[in-house]
């Protein structure tokens, strides 16, 4: 029975090792995912800003548009101008030629604060742009850091499963299935009892049960948790 717990008791250990590994590795999918948000915001930022200047020059190419095809217009009025036989006509034409050049001085106007604001953009687009630089360097390097701490847990992971399955092999098969099978629900399966206490639920088990395991120096399950128990000096006499 010794042979069985010091057995199962180094499993376990092992056991607990992938598990701890594999606790503090739960950080890294969450850190990799925080910088490609971050580097996707800094993106998100430039094309933001590109998108902008495509408005702007949009904006600017047709209001320029606009007025060449308004002084067209203009010339063609202008030139029939001459040809109106009454005042009214006349008058009339004249008027709207006027109209038309004065809208045509406002889109002028319009153009060159189109062209301050260009400047502008332009600006902001290549402070973006640069920002965007100096952060792909620094989120690439903490990138690379975490690919490697990866690499590396993954590399311990692998040993320490072959570790396990030396481990495994050493287990008595029938209570190596009971472990398992108590070890996929909750860790750790193997605890010891203090006292009459399970030390893995604190729960209290019949005082027959824990003589018996004091007596026995064996192994039993926990009639609370189902938890694999045994007496602590049965532990110390399975080390020795």
């Amino acid at each position: 029975m010794q042979d069985k717990l010091k057995a199962l008791t180094q499993l376990q250990k092992v056991d607990l090792e992938i598990a701890a590994l594999r606790k503090s590795s739960e950080v890294y999918p969450r850190q990799t995912a925080e910088l490609e948000k971050e580097l996707a915001g800094a993106k998100s930022a430039v094309e933001a800003e590109r998108n902008r200047l495509l408005d702007v020059e949009r904006q600017r190419r047709t209001l320029e548009q606009n007025i060449v095809e308004e002084k067209d217009k203009v010339k063609k009025w202008e030139a029939r101008l001459a040809e109106q036989r009454s005042t009214r006509e006349y008058a009339a034409l004249a008027r709207e030629i006027d109209i038309a050049k004065k809208a045509n001085q406002t889109m002028a106007e319009q153009v060159l604060e189109l062209g301050k604001s260009l400047a502008v953009v332009r600006e902001a687009v290549k402070v973006k742009e640069t920002e965007l630089l100096g952060r792909q360097d620094q989120v690439g390097g903490k990138l690379r850091d975490l690919q490697a701490k990866v690499a590396s847990f993954e590399g311990q992971v692998k040993e320490l499963e072959g570790k396990r399955a030396t481990s495994a092999g050493k287990v008595d098969k029938v209570l190596l299935g009971r472990y398992d099978n108590v070890r996929r629900k909750k860790m750790p399966a193997l605890v010891t009892v203090v006292n009459g206490t399970c030390q893995g639920c604190n729960m209290n088990i019949p005082p027959q049960q824990y003589n018996t395991l004091r007596v026995s120096q064996g192994m039993d399950v926990c009639p609370n948790c189902n938890r694999i128990i045994h007496a602590p000096d049965a532990a110390d006499a399975a080390a020795k």
